[in-house]
């Protein structure tokens, strides 16, 4: 299973657009607190529509709860800072892609922890980073690819 974690997410229709991906990909979202806003927040609730039925989300308290729990799993951490190209890695079947908040990303002390585990997405040099919410579909479908699009349907599919 794909899943999607962010950490500590401070726009709320980065978020909602997020699990509009989820939904539409089957990925499983964990939402890392504190949350930039209130998660039955309006504009969240409208970034996804009537997708929120169908996205499986789990919440923490922290990181630190998310990792007691997550530890053990493969964790892949995106930044802008990453030390490996996002395509160049070859994910298992139950990946857990890891994404910051929007203002400040993962943070110095996680990506040093995790550099060998943290992926970076191209973009010119003159720019600061993507948006979220687009980085998260990126990559989603990045690995769905080379998993050949599990339980996905549509198409090119059929």
């Amino acid at each position: 299973m794909l899943n999607i974690v962010l950490f500590e997410p401070e726009i709320p229709q980065n978020t909602g657009n997020i699990a509009r991906t989820c939904a539409c990909t089957g990925a499983h979202l964990h939402l890392v607190h504190p949350l930039g806003f209130d998660i039955s927040e309006k504009r969240v609730r409208h970034a996804g529509l009537d997708y929120w039925s169908e996205v499986a989300i789990t919440e923490y308290k922290s990181i630190d709860e998310f990792f007691s729990i997550h530890e053990s799993d493969e964790l892949w951490f995106f930044s802008s800072h990453g030390k490996m190209l996002y395509s160049s890695v070859k994910y298992n079947d139950d990946t857990y892609l890891v994404f910051g908040k929007e203002s400040t990303g993962l943070g110095n002390e996680i990506l040093s922890k995790y550099q060998r585990k943290s992926l970076y997405i191209p973009q010119k040099e003159s720019t600061r980073s993507l948006n979220l919410s687009n980085s998260v579909a990126i990559a989603a479908y990045s690995v769905l690819e080379r998993w050949n699009f599990p339980g996905l349907g549509g198409k090119n599919n059929e």
